[in-house]
């Protein structure tokens, strides 16, 4: 008998998913009710507003108050708010928390790497992106675990190279870190003798894909991992991928690097 293959549900840009919604908020401040002038905008259509900029990467003020229940400004500027009071790390902490609780988090094999993308506005921790004619770039540096879930990241310029940044990225893990063996996968752009000692300073059991130097012989390269390495380096591939299809993430337009 051929079972029947369903494909999944496509998530909704206009509609924070329940599940999702029953998770992020009890970690959003309370609305205060009464007193006079107009009463608050609730949290959810707030959230809502905000989820739909970041999926569609529209300008906030093309949000229309009929379609969430909130004005773009009340949207924008509760935005704003709960970034300075450090609601979205608490939010990210959270679902770390549960995803560790019902999938176990892979501490042993993890990945890194970033994606370069533009920034019309510039701002800072952009720079000139040297693929792309000069102009104005950011890139997105991410640590995944096994299974490609987001462990930390980072923002910095176009212009920076990665291996300058693992170190800020693997002390930016915002839940706390087993002290079990772990590997950490990374390719030929990471290989510099600096990163090999950060990587072994953090702990971590260092597996950089070597790259070849000048007048370096063609030969079978005698360092470890190179002739047999693991091919895990693509989990944070696909991530970056995924994040891709968040056109607010595929184009920087915000000047602030912590929005």
């Amino acid at each position: 008998m051929k079972q029947s293959i369903t494909k999944p549900k496509q998530v909704s840009y206009t509609r924070v998913p329940p599940k999702l919604w029953d998770k992020i908020k009890k970690h959003l401040p309370k609305v205060r009710h009464g007193g006079r002038g107009r009463p608050a905008c609730s949290n959810r259509s707030v959230l809502t507003g905000i989820w739909y900029v970041l999926w569609t990467g529209c300008q906030w003020k093309a949000v229309e108050k009929e379609w969430f229940g909130a004005s773009s400004s009340v949207i924008h500027a509760r935005f704003q708010a709960w970034q300075a009071q450090g609601v979205f790390v608490r939010i990210v902490q959270g679902m770390l928390r549960y995803y560790g609780r019902v999938c176990h988090i892979r501490w042993t094999w993890q990945a890194a790497d970033s994606r370069s993308v533009p920034a019309p506005r510039g701002g800072k921790s952009t720079g000139p992106n040297p693929t792309d004619r000069a102009k104005s770039g950011g890139k997105l540096h991410i640590l995944v675990d096994q299974r490609g879930a987001p462990l930390a990241v980072d923002v910095f310029g176009a212009n920076h190279n990665e291996k300058w940044h693992i170190a800020a990225l693997l002390c930016s893990i915002l839940i706390h870190r087993p002290t079990v063996t772990q590997h950490l996968c990374l390719d030929k752009g990471y290989d510099s003798w600096e990163v090999h000692i950060e990587v072994k300073q953090m702990g971590y059991v260092g597996h950089i894909k070597h790259r070849r130097r000048v007048n370096e012989p063609k030969d079978v390269c005698p360092i470890p991992g190179e002739t047999r390495y693991p091919p895990r380096r693509w989990v944070v591939e696909r991530t970056l991928g995924w994040l891709g299809w968040r056109r607010s993430i595929r184009t920087r337009w915000c000047k602030k690097p912590q929005n």
